[in-house]
């Protein structure tokens, strides 16, 4: 299948996301908010790349799971937990560099909230995929 990632003519020029993506009709894959859990249920020790990490992990099983790969994401929200713009541009780095980098070329949006759903979560991701 073929995603097509555009950016239109007039609009600011991104870092590395597009404006928008365009999916030919097929499978939608919508994955549940992915947090920074372990396998045993409890939020990660560590700061906010620590939980990026396991936020990336979990992704990428998540993803390998319903037969999608970061090349077929189609969107993606990236909530953080700070107000401090270095913070938010960390996770986005961290989170561009992974395994699961490719999924963030397509249309994305990273918030800074005032907090997340579980105690001590600092980072959640959103993704939706699309496929033939």
């Amino acid at each position: 299948m073929t995603i097509q990632r555009q950016n239109p003519p007039g609009l600011h020029t991104t870092p590395g996301y597009h404006h928008v993506t365009v999916a030919p009709a097929g499978r939608t894959v919508y994955l549940a908010g992915q947090c920074p859990l372990a396998a045993d249920g409890k939020v990660v020790d560590g700061d906010v790349l620590a939980q990026a990490d396991q936020v990336i992990a979990n992704t990428a099983a998540a993803l390998a799971f319903a037969g999608a790969t970061p090349e077929d994401v189609v969107r993606t929200v990236i909530y953080v937990a700070t107000g401090d713009r270095a913070t938010l541009s960390a996770v986005w780095d961290r989170l561009t560099a992974s395994e699961i980098g490719a999924a963030f070329t397509t249309a994305s949006t990273l918030l800074g909230v005032a907090q997340l759903g579980y105690p001590d979560q600092l980072v959640e991701l959103d993704v939706t995929a699309a496929l033939a």
